[in-house]
Parts: C-alpha cells; structure tokens; sequence
C-alpha cells in the first residue's frame, strides 16, 4: 500500500511533521510546502491526501490567516492534535557554546526563547523561514559559527547536535493542529466541532445562538471572530463546541440553524486534548 501523503507547510522534522507524526504515525510521506496556501492548494489537485494546519499556539494566539483558508477552502476538519513545543539550540556536531556567533530560527520561536537569548548578547539573531530550514541550512552548509532554534526531531535528521535543551521560556507552551481533508467522513465517535456562521446586527444575536449551547450542555471551547470581507460590521464567527451526548448536540446545531446566516460545519472530529 502507497503511504498517506500529508501536507505540511515548512521543512521536514518542523513542528507541523511532528505533528503529524503524532496523529498519522511515522510511516506516511510528507509533502513540503512553502506557504499555508500551498498546503491547501496541494489537497485541491490531489498532491496529498490530508494537511496539517497548526491554528493556535498558546502564546502566540490564533493564526489568524488560516481561518481565512478554512473559510475559502473549506475543507473538512478530522482530527485535531496538540503538541508541546520544546525548543533546543542546535549545532554542528563538536561546535561549542563559544563558537555561536550567529542564531536563525522562526521568528515566533526566537521570541519564544528570548530570555535565554538576553543572557547570550553575543549572538546575532537571524530570522528564518521556519525552526526546520534553518537547521538544514546548517547541515548542508557547515556551518561552524550558526546555531538553529528547534526540536529534537530536526536535530536527528539533519544530524546537529544539542547544545542547550529546553531553552523556551514558557515549559507549557503548545500549539493545537486541525487536520484537513478533502473528503468528510462520518465518526461516530466525534464529540467536538468547529462550526463557522454569522448572525443579524440586532441586539443580543450572538448571545442568542450560544445560549443555545449552553441549554444543550454543550461546551464552546473557542470562539473566533473575523471581519466578512468588505463589508461593514459584519463578522464570521468560528466556534469550536465539545458534547458528552450526541441528542444534545443534534437539538443544539436545529437551533442554531434557525438563528444564524451561512451556517456550515467545518467538521465533526474526535476530540484530543493530549499534548
């Protein structure tokens, strides 16, 4: 059998095949994609058969480009995976701490680990496109004086060695990924989902339709606003909801229906809340 195909944005051994690493296994293919949009247009001509999309970290928020690629592509949600983001200075096998004269890295983990890097004023911080293509541009260049900001896992392909672990600033620090498809398929087992709508400008509108959730004993675990394009004061709102009971659910998304405009269900998915 052929391996699954999934879409990354970024270099191999990023955080994004790491995580999917964790939710499909080792033994899939990854595709390399520069952009996010890449990701979504590579499912679109069939070039991959799933995307990983990270959509929020716990420090740095919500990606907010990439609800907009949920809204235009559609594509549904079938998974979801968190990962701990662990971030380590990588070098050339043999290279000292004192030799570092220069650190690249994704400008999201460099401010991430900036206490560690004020402690280290010698170093001049370099941003790259991601955690992964700098320490590959390390390997292949041999480079003495540069060190990468990045996981384990980019530290074993590209063979560098580990310098300094752990140097985030915050140990609890993680970024949930949705997994995309092109097909929707059925889970019986589902008990999360992430739904995108709007509603009227009349007062108490939104208020109204997650009251909804709460009479139904379910749990809205996020909610996301973003402008409708052009026009004014008008908003799509994604919020992500979570049940115990499938008849609760049902009876909330009837009443929803009725009080919303544009109602879609991004996707019914298992909910994992494991990082």
């Amino acid at each position: 059998m052929s391996k699954i195909r999934v879409a990354i944005q970024g270099t191999r051994a990023s955080f994004h095949e790491e995580a999917a690493f964790k939710y499909f296994g080792q033994d899939i293919q990854t595709v390399e994609c520069e952009t996010f949009k890449h990701t979504c247009e590579a499912l679109k001509k069939n070039e991959a058969d799933y995307v990983v999309m990270a959509i929020e970290n716990s420090i740095a928020g919500s990606l907010l480009p990439n609800y907009t690629l949920l809204h235009d592509y559609h594509f549904p949600i079938v998974g979801e995976v968190y990962l701990s983001i662990q971030l380590n200075l990588l070098a050339l096998p043999g290279t000292k701490l004192e030799q570092i004269k220069k650190v690249e890295s994704h400008p999201i983990a460099l401010r991430q680990c900036a206490d560690y890097l004020e402690e280290h004023p010698q170093f001049k911080i370099t941003e790259g496109t991601d955690t992964a293509s700098c320490a590959k541009k390390i390997a292949e260049n041999k480079l003495t004086d540069t060190a990468a900001v990045a996981n384990q896992l980019a530290a074993k392909l590209y063979g560098l060695e580990i310098i300094d672990r752990r140097i985030e600033t915050n140990k609890k620090n993680y970024t949930r990924f949705l997994i995309l498809s092109k097909e929707k398929t059925e889970n019986p087992k589902a008990n999360k989902a992430t739904l995108l709508f709007q509603t009227d400008n009349s007062i108490g509108s939104l208020a109204r339709v997650l009251t909804f959730f709460a009479e139904e004993q379910i749990n809205m675990s996020k909610i996301q606003s973003m402008p409708v394009l052009g026009k004014r004061n008008e908003y799509d709102f994604y919020v992500d909801i979570e049940w115990k009971k499938q008849n609760n659910y049902d009876a909330a998304i009837r009443k929803t229906l009725k009080h919303t405009i544009n109602f879609n269900i991004l996707g019914e998915y298992i909910k994992n809340d494991k990082v």
